[in-house]
């Protein structure tokens, strides 16, 4: 899926408020924490991720990984929390 403009912003201000909900550890996306996340979106569409501290591409590509096993979206990506969204299913 992807997020343009205004979708992307409204998105990312609605994460603001959120609280990180899944921890990605040094061992890095495992199917556990993969399996965290799938349960996390589940229940609601946007969820913080906090990542190690690594080199910004290496972040952006667990994010991703993440994404691609859980069928979802990444909104943003600041620091070590990145946001994540995939539409709870109607």
């Amino acid at each position: 899926m992807n997020l343009k403009g205004k979708e992307l912003n409204r998105l990312r201000g609605l994460a603001h408020h959120l609280k990180p909900i899944v921890t990605v550890g040094m061992a890095g996306v495992t199917p556990a924490v993969a399996n965290e996340l799938e349960t996390a979106l589940a229940n609601r569409e946007l969820v913080k991720v906090r990542l190690p501290a690594l080199p910004r591409p290496e972040k952006t590509k667990a994010l991703q990984d993440l994404c691609d096993h859980t069928r979802s979206t990444p909104v943003q990506l600041i620091g070590r929390i990145g946001v994540v969204y995939r539409p709870l299913p109607s």
